[in-house]
């Protein structure tokens, strides 16, 4: 097939690279000049990290350099994907510098996509099928401030954390950062290097945890294991979990929240006045809370001061100066307001008939395993799933869409993955306290997310892998076999034969009877099954 995917980051990347390895012909746009999606060079602000060690953030077939630092920046990430497309020959399929402007479904159940070039010209071509990758971190979300256009004329400035792309703008000027997110916290850091003054106001504290928890355990061994994951309750609890939340449920409040007490400690919280209110199980109602390197320093420091609990109630002048009313009367100077507000989930490019079949009456994503849309032929989603381990869950998506286009998944009727959506969306609510990014986030969950998509395959690794990932860090390479598994299967089927999806099983799964489907014949078909299928693809 011939299929457009709208997105250059992660997600549009990995679905780009399975589905040319399937056999199909792939366009991807996007409106930056480079690949990275958040990451790219437009859209990068000082400080910006990977919230995730690197061995987390990586896709399963391609680990990150070993010169890496632990925590890459936004350029080491950028050169990263830059260096995925290259090894995975994906140049060709790029279109960068290009705007979607629409795409529509057609009568034929194909879709008409039109996009404007880097030159300005306008074109429409017709595509079979429409990933949509752009991204849950696409639009800034930017707070309209009450008298921005006299405070702008005063020289005041307004920018979104994704606009600010050098301290030096911040030079002497009065910088109020507004958010307490990991972004947030980010950019305070460069910016009261230089600048006059930093403020950080911070409508609602959130719980922090330290990379090296006690100064020594990387914090990845508590909460990116499959263990960590359990300690939240899941909508369906299994094995080990029905303990953690029924007869050992002391014992599990106690785990999670003695890493908030080591935090607190750890960053002096309490001296700072900047303990969260309720307990560190209530981590997940924010992102994956990781502590900034040298933000409660600077606090310490005199450096940045944070006004908790607060917002900016409206933007004045004061003897001709730009300055900031609070939500408590307190009024700042402010040169310059950068918003790390977080962001807008939106398809602009979707006609709006079918942009509101995609959503709920709340505005929440109605996506089946975060991907498939409810009612709408030939449309995917994919990095509608920001976790722990993105790359990774963008990876089994693209997987599942795969399966999908080759007619080899038993998806349920409509009305029974509706259920599903509603159920799944009713239960984040209570999890995360609506704090769930219109349905986009599967944090704390990232991991059952993905046994969920890959039980579809019938691909998921085996129980010892899982049982290892249980104490130790979920490591995104153990899931490698995969894809080259799957596209041995889907290069058997034959048309009107889906069915055959499931003839070869997991290289890792858990088989007990040998025979012309056993685990160790897929494994010894795996690497010539590829190279027929690059070969085809070529």
């Amino acid at each position: 097939m011939r299929i457009a995917i709208i997105g250059a980051g992660v997600a549009g990347l990995v679905t780009a690279k399975v589905l040319t390895q399937a056999g199909h012909r792939t366009d991807v746009f996007d409106k930056t000049p480079d690949v990275g999606g958040v990451w790219s060079r437009t859209r990068r602000y000082p400080g910006v990290t990977t919230q995730s060690p690197k061995a987390q953030y990586s896709f399963s077939d391609f680990p990150m350099p070993a010169d890496f630092p632990e925590w890459p920046d936004g350029a080491r990430i950028q050169s990263y994907l830059a260096d995925y497309t290259a090894h995975f020959g994906l140049e060709p399929v790029l279109r960068l510098s290009t705007e979607v402007l629409s795409a529509r479904p057609t009568a034929d159940g194909a879709w008409s996509v039109e996009y404007r070039d880097s030159a300005g010209t306008h074109a429409t071509e017709i595509y079979d099928r429409l990933v949509v990758a752009n991204g849950v971190f696409c639009e800034p979300a930017v707070p309209k401030f009450d008298g921005l256009a006299e405070f702008t004329a005063a020289g005041g400035q307004v920018c979104a954390g994704t606009e600010f792309h050098d301290a030096e703008q911040a030079r002497d000027r009065n910088v109020l950062v507004v958010g307490y997110g990991k972004s947030a916290c980010d950019v305070a850091v460069p910016i009261s290097a230089v600048a006059a003054r930093t403020d950080v106001i911070a409508r609602q504290l959130l719980w922090k945890v330290p990379r090296k928890i006690g100064g020594r355990v990387n914090f990845k061994l508590l909460l990116l294991t499959r263990l960590g994951e359990a300690l939240f309750r899941y909508i369906r609890a299994r094995g080990f979990e029905r303990f953690l939340h029924g007869p050992g449920n002391r014992l599990r409040r106690r785990m999670i929240n003695s890493i908030g007490t080591v935090s607190i400690r750890q960053l002096g919280l309490k001296r700072l006045d900047l303990v969260p209110r309720g307990t560190m199980e209530d981590i997940v109602r924010g992102a994956i809370g990781l502590a900034t390197e040298g933000f409660f320093e600077a606090v310490t420091a005199g450096d940045i001061t944070v006004h908790r609990d607060r917002t900016i109630e409206k933007l004045l002048v004061v003897d001709g100066e730009p300055s900031a009313q609070l939500s408590d009367g307190t009024v700042l100077c402010a040169d310059l307001v950068v918003c790390a507000t977080g962001f807008t989930q939106g398809v602009p490019f979707l006609p709006e008939k079918v942009g509101e079949q995609l959503l709920d009456e709340r505005g929440n994503f109605m996506l089946y395993r975060q991907i498939l849309p409810l009612g709408i032929p030939g449309l995917y989603f994919n990095g509608y799933n920001s976790s722990f381990f993105s790359p990774l869950n963008a990876e089994i998506a693209a997987l599942w869409i795969a399966a999908d286009l080759a007619g080899a998944l038993a998806t349920p009727d409509t009305e029974t993955m509706r259920r599903a959506v509603v159920e799944q969306l009713a239960f984040m609510d209570i999890a995360t306290d609506t704090h769930h990014c219109r349905g986009t986030k599967i944090i704390p969950f990232s991991m059952h997310n993905a046994d969920e998509v890959l039980g579809d395959l019938d691909l998921n690794v085996n129980p010892l892998i899982r049982a290892a990932h249980w104490l130790g860090p979920v490591n995104p390479a153990a899931y490698r076999r995969l894809t080259p598994t799957l596209l041995k299967r889907l290069a058997l089927i034959e048309p009107g034969h889906g069915d055959r999806l499931r003839l070869l099983p997991s290289p890792d799964s858990d088989t007990s009877a040998a025979g012309p489907g056993s685990t160790r014949q897929a494994q010894s078909d795996v690497s010539t099954g590829q190279e027929s299928i690059n070969r085809t693809s070529r």
